[in-house]
């Protein structure tokens, strides 16, 4: 008889969850009581355990505890199901040994992909940022085998068709993730297309993507941002999981060198009316953002976590500043990867070294956690550097490996990870590549 999994909870969450499961081909066991699991837990078929903390702790917690404890102790797989959305919640289940926490309401899809990573022991990748670099790093890292993604995505963005939705209809801002869900889609390519798609013309719809709009109408049928990301998952078959940082509406806002104080991403990105060669001196939100509950649990429960490719404050630590995010960072066991810029961009970082991006990547997590830190050193054509300096921008200087390690004690990896077509950009495959080599490691 093949691998069981034990499913401790009341009878409904057990029906449930036997019903989901029947599609992968397991086998469900009822665990009604501590006893029972601790007799069941030491059986060679059971794989692992899902255990519904809301059918337990609000009648007896000292129960269980004492539940979760066996549990533990048959070394088993365990996940923990719970409508407990606080941070706090997620570093308790991992200190009593959970293997991942799944926080209610979850869909059927996001539920299965949590419980086939379980069951199959896959490597589990967290992905923060934005904008095209987040699209290219999850392009490739879609490919690796037996891993499980997880897309969290900045909420900042205000300018163009994300922020005109914004602002008619109160939604966070759905670009980023749309690009997210593409990147992991599984339809046919014509769908991607049609996500993607961005009207040139008509009263009301020119400059909006098609997948942004219907974003925004999933949004308002399912009454929230979050279950409109999930249910446009789902259509879209996605490999793995897209999740916004944060459920918050928040500005960005910058002040730069002379005191000025510039409000809006895309109004710091655009840099209008002032001189490019500034440089940013702090960045905040206004209100405080609080990371959502499935970003945090994401990274606590996670073997690695990617930092960039990405606009270094608008689409990287604009995340970082997120509250209790540095939290989840500092806290995970996963391995912290740093995947440094290209480029540099008039109005943020006119002239930054690749020390100068890892001295504020470091700031804004709030420590030095970093385990690697992946650098270019593709040479870029002598045309694009002549095309860029058009824009006020150039290739990221790199100096010593010395003054990156005088800061950090993160391996500095130097690698061929980018291309050149119209734009020099993170090649896909080659950082997929370097990626595979930090997990072999």
């Amino acid at each position: 008889m093949g691998k069981a999994i034990l499913v401790v909870g009341n009878r409904s969450f057990v029906s449930n969850v036997r019903t989901m499961a029947s599609s992968m081909g397991i086998r469900i066991v009822d665990g009604k009581n501590a006893e029972i699991v601790k007799s069941v837990c030491k059986h060679k078929d059971i794989s692992s355990v899902i255990f519904d903390d809301d059918t337990y702790r609000s009648k007896d917690r000292d129960l269980c505890l004492r539940t979760i404890k066996a549990i533990y102790e048959s070394k088993k797989d365990f996940i923990i199901v719970s409508s407990r959305t606080s941070p706090s919640a997620v570093l308790e289940a991992k200190r009593l040994g959970a293997s991942d926490y799944i926080a209610r309401p979850y869909s059927y899809r996001e539920f299965l992909a949590h419980l086939n990573t379980i069951v199959q022991k896959k490597t589990r990748i967290s992905c923060i940022g934005g904008g095209t670099g987040l699209f290219h790093l999850l392009s490739g890292l879609k490919d690796l085998p037996n891993i499980f993604l997880t897309s969290i995505v900045s909420m900042t963005d205000e300018g163009g068709s994300s922020g005109r939705l914004r602002t008619s209809f109160g939604i966070l801002p759905p670009g980023d993730i749309r690009r997210s869900l593409v990147a992991l889609s599984n339809v046919p390519e014509i769908m991607n297309e049609v996500m993607q798609y961005r009207f040139c013309r008509g009263d009301g719809v020119a400059g909006h993507s098609f997948g942004n709009l219907f974003l925004a109408a999933l949004t308002e049928i399912k009454g929230s941002f979050s279950e409109g990301v999930k249910t446009l998952s789902d259509i879209l078959n996605i490999q793995g999981i897209v999740t916004p940082v944060t459920n918050m509406q928040a500005t960005l806002c910058a002040r730069f060198e002379g005191g000025a104080v510039v409000k809006g991403e895309s109004k710091i990105d655009l840099c209008e009316g002032r001189d490019p060669g500034l440089h940013i001196r702090k960045i905040w939100h206004e209100p405080q953002a609080e990371c959502n509950i499935d970003a945090f649990s994401a990274i606590v429960n996670s073997d690695l976590v990617t930092i960039g490719p990405g606009d270094l404050f608008t689409s990287l630590a604009t995340n970082l500043l997120v509250k209790n995010l540095h939290k989840a960072i500092c806290r995970t066991k996963a391995k912290k990867v740093y995947i440094c810029n290209l480029m540099t961009k008039p109005g943020e970082t006119a002239g930054y070294s690749t020390s100068d991006h890892v001295r504020e990547i470091i700031k804004y997590m709030g420590g030095d956690y970093l385990d690697y830190i992946i650098i270019s050193n593709t040479k870029c054509s002598g045309r694009a550097i002549r095309h860029y300096a058009k824009k006020y921008q150039h290739p990221v200087s790199f100096e010593k490996i010395d003054k990156i390690q005088s800061m950090t004690k993160a391996k500095v990896i130097m690698a061929d990870v980018s291309h050149e077509t119209e734009l020099v950009r993170h090649d896909s495959v080659k950082i997929r590549d370097e990626v595979q080599k930090i997990l072999d490691k």
